[in-house]
């Protein structure tokens, strides 16, 4: 468990206490991915809240990765960014801003809209 495990093994570990369970996942870099096994929707909540990962799955494994609509990837030493439809095309494009003034004089510059977005 000194680096991240791409499968097909799955380590399991086991806590006595939640905190005893989120202080060692605090102690470690954000991992690619958080499996939870609990019913209890106060536990999953606090999990939630307390960590960090690239994603997450509540009672499965690996299903995370197949919704075409949600967001797939990592933080810090598991990657960056996130691929999948839309998050795909954000990650991999790059929304450049645009001010765009004419020589004009304008008093009234503050108060208009002379900015635009185009992807580059």
């Amino acid at each position: 468990m000194q680096e991240e495990i791409f499968g097909p093994i799955l380590p399991v570990l086991e806590f006595d206490k939640l905190d005893d369970a989120l202080a060692s996942l605090r102690d470690r870099p954000t991992p690619l991915a958080l499996y939870l096994f609990s019913a209890d929707r106060v536990t999953q909540d606090r999990v939630l809240q307390a960590t960090r990962s690239g994603g997450v799955c509540l009672n499965d494994t690996i299903l995370h990765i197949v919704g075409k609509d949600l967001p797939f990837g990592g933080l810090g030493e598991s990657g960056l960014g996130a691929y999948h439809g839309q998050a795909s095309f954000d990650c991999f494009t790059h929304l450049r801003s645009v001010l765009r003034r004419s020589f004009a004089f304008d008093s009234n510059f503050a108060t208009r809209r002379h900015v635009s977005a185009c992807w580059a």
